[in-house]
């Protein structure tokens, strides 16, 4: 049992779930997660804003057990997503006399993902206001943080934000109240590069909607709340700037035989012989995480791969997908590799970028094992990169 004191008669009583590894049965969790859920008694209502995971709903009901929760008359639902909707059916059983409290699309999820009745919920629209008594709740749609029904709760009197994913961060701990810390910062990075990066436009019209109240806490849906949300507010500024790119090439690779990776060291030492950053990934044993949390603010992405069946390595494939699912702003790229007797491996990985179409560099693909005029290319290709980044102005 885990309750954390936000503000008078404001309580976290979600549930932290320390060993989950895996999230979405895509997303590696490697420090595991909480799932928040935040009681508010007013004088004369009480509201659950979001609930947990039905796999950790018993900690969610032993905190309220704790607190004498006797009564719940709304359940506000700012996003359908199990991991913080699931419990809301067991709690209607429970505290038969709520009502969902959602937008009109959040409804809809939610009617078809867990199949609650209608006349259970009230539909709330951007700016209204429900009232607890001697506290107000002011609903803010925020779509597409990472749904296109998210919404945000404003606890108008306590300045609070409760943002659900929007500025979250996977992480399971009991120092739930955070001031500026780089280990969550570090955290809500790779939760931003994973989850939200895709959005990043859309997250900047979301910042500038709750920036215009005075927060002076935000309280996500996972990992810990902020009790100076200016720390987070600014990280995502930075990430979603278009123009704040660092000297950093990124360079995930794959070798089958050696001939990849040999051209891989080398135009690895090219690049830092000319005063650039390089962050290369093993696509068969990188931490996938760690790749996309690198993509947020790098200037520059080179893919290594050998040339299977005539076409790129499979690992190298999913690699370029995952990145252009994530949509990071790279600004360059270029391919680098090696193959026994052709196949279109450059077609196919251009057109896998479908969604950030960068200025593709000149590729270095090479037949067999890489010769010195090879060697030469990869330079040439150093080259172009320390150019393009003084042109941007990171060098």
């Amino acid at each position: 049992m885990a309750i954390f004191k936000v503000k008078d008669n404001v309580y976290e009583v979600g549930a932290i779930h320390w060993d989950r590894a895996i999230f979405d049965e895509l997303i590696p969790l490697p420090h595991g997660t909480s799932y928040n859920a935040y009681l508010i008694k007013g004088s004369e209502k009480t509201a659950l804003i979001d609930t947990v995971d039905p796999e950790t709903l018993e900690q969610l009901l032993a905190n309220l057990r704790h607190l004498k929760v006797e009564k719940i008359d709304y359940i506000i639902s700012s996003h359908a997503e199990q991991d913080h909707s699931g419990g809301i059916p067991e709690l209607l059983k429970l505290y038969p006399e709520a009502k969902v409290v959602t937008n009109a699309k959040c409804k809809t999820f939610l009617m078809d993902l867990l199949h609650i009745p209608e006349d259970k919920f009230i539909v709330v629209g951007d700016g209204e206001k429900l009232s607890l008594g001697d506290k107000t709740l002011e609903f803010i749609l925020t779509p597409w943080v990472h749904w296109p029904e998210t919404m945000t709760t404003y606890l108008v009197e306590d300045k609070i934000a409760f943002t659900c994913d929007f500025f979250g961060s996977h992480l399971a701990t009991t120092n739930m109240l955070i001031e500026e810390d780089p280990v969550v910062l570090e955290e809500a990075k790779r939760y931003y590069a994973e989850i939200m990066m895709p959005f990043r436009r859309q997250i900047g019209k979301n910042i500038a909607k709750l920036e215009e109240r005075k927060i002076e806490i935000i309280a996500p849906s996972h990992g810990p709340v902020y009790l100076k949300p200016q720390f987070i507010i600014n990280a995502y500024k930075d990430w979603i700037d278009e123009s704040k790119v660092t000297n950093t090439v990124i360079l995930p690779y794959v070798s089958m035989h050696g001939s990849t990776k040999r051209m891989v060291c080398h135009f690895i030492d090219a690049l830092v012989k000319r005063g650039i950053h390089v962050k290369p990934f093993n696509l068969t044993k990188a931490d996938l995480g760690q790749l996309s949390i690198a993509l947020v603010d790098a200037a520059t992405l080179v893919v290594g791969t050998p040339m299977v069946l005539a076409g790129a390595h499979p690992a190298a494939i999913y690699g370029v997908f995952l990145v252009n699912a994530l949509k990071p702003k790279i600004k360059y790229a270029s391919f680098i590799g090696s193959y026994g007797w052709g196949g279109r491996m450059l077609d196919q990985m251009k057109a896998l970028l479908t969604q950030i179409k960068p200025e593709i560099l000149e590729p270095v693909v090479v037949k067999g094992n890489p010769r010195a005029e090879d060697f030469k290319k990869l330079d040439e290709l150093a080259d172009k990169i320390f150019e393009k980044h003084k042109e941007l102005g990171v060098i």
